[in-house]
């Protein structure tokens, strides 16, 4: 039985869930999910109102109930399982109760760095055999092990994806372009020639810190992690086609929702969003040297909103007792302006309801 709780009231008890990086035992996870249930249970309706108002006067910059999408639509549902594991990926995929369209269907992922905190393919294997799905991914444009379509390659196989299913290098031929409707520093996007290909998209990400960005989530992955190695470089510049590392970091941060409105708008719905939160380093799967994560796993959250979820995992973070290493890492690199600029062009909404399925 699904319960909504507040966001404010569940982080205390997330706090103490699920220590490292590290797999926890089947009895470990049990007990979150039994405490996760008993607390959702406890909670009436205007208990969860109250207490997400009580959020919203305590800390406005990142509530999940803060005012957002100009009041149109209904509010987006974002759902949480504290359980870690291929069963918890399928029941959160299974909550959103996903229809999907006959045809080609992507899995977009980070194949990571050698060294780095990507997704195991043993945690991420059945809900991608389940769909029949493609992983897909696009090279980079800052060098290292996936610079190049044939490297790209054998490190997805030596990470264990090509054991899953088919992998796809997206820009392995190079890009097609995708138009921005009202950015602030994009007209165009480019992105993988074979986007085109798939007919609905899974976007799987790793929340985490990033160096850059401040965090990656679901918004990286439709931004950076889809535009080709020169679509890349567009985005880092903010569309001024200068140097990927010297541009001006808030037209980066902005262009990052730019370029992912334009991948939604193309898929006109045809996307779904999971953020697996653990191993949650300050630093992302490109890096091959990440920082050690010194705060505990959290969950696997999914929506079809990826501005709601992006917010949903901020909003965790900061309501962690030992978030404070991540707080930083985004607030250092204004990371929330992301999140504002994705809701002010269309992306998705900030505003969002937390169902726990435990």
């Amino acid at each position: 039985m699904k319960k909504i709780y507040s966001l404010c009231m569940a982080v205390s008890f997330l706090a103490a869930a699920l220590a490292g990086c590290g797999a926890e035992s089947s009895q470990e996870r049990d007990n979150v999910s039994s405490e996760t249930q008993a607390f959702a249970e406890t909670l009436t309706e205007s208990e969860t109102q109250g207490a997400e108002s009580l959020q919203d006067a305590e800390n406005p910059e990142t509530s999940g109930g803060m005012a957002g999408a100009d009041g149109a639509g209904d509010t987006p549902v974002v759902y949480m399982t504290t359980d870690i594991s291929p069963e918890g990926l399928m029941a959160i995929y299974n909550a959103l109760d996903v229809r999907l369209p006959d045809g080609n269907i992507a899995v977009k992922i980070s194949t990571g760095e050698n060294g780095s905190n990507y997704l195991r393919p043993e945690l991420i294997g059945e809900l991608v055999q389940t769909v029949h799905g493609t992983i897909v991914e696009c090279n980079t444009a800052y060098g290292g092990d996936r610079a190049s379509t044939a490297y790209h390659m054998q490190l997805a196989k030596d990470h264990g994806y090509t054991d899953i299913a088919e992998v796809d290098i997206m820009d392995a031929e190079g890009s097609m372009t995708l138009p921005v409707a009202g950015g602030t520093h994009l007209a165009e996007n480019y992105v993988g020639e074979h986007f085109a290909d798939y007919d609905y998209y899974i976007v799987l990400s790793h929340f985490k810190g990033h160096a850059m960005a401040g965090f990656g989530g679901a918004i990286k992955n439709i931004s950076i992690g889809i535009a080709s190695s020169e679509g890349k470089s567009h985005i880092h510049s903010g569309g001024t086609g200068g140097s990927m590392w010297g541009g001006d970091q808030d037209a980066f941060l902005e262009s990052m929702a730019e370029a992912g409105k334009s991948v939604s708008d193309y898929m006109d719905g045809n996307m779904l969003y999971i953020n697996v939160m653990n191993c949650l380093s300050v630093d992302c799967d490109c890096d091959s040297n990440p920082a050690e994560p010194d705060m505990h796993d959290i969950g696997i959250l999914a929506s079809y909103d990826p501005v709601a979820l992006d917010q949903a995992c901020v909003d965790l973070v900061y309501g962690a007792e030992d978030g404070d290493s991540l707080v930083r890492r985004i607030e250092s690199r204004n990371g929330l302006l992301t999140l504002e600029h994705a809701q002010e062009i269309g992306l998705g909404s900030r505003t969002y309801t937390l169902t726990s399925i435990d």
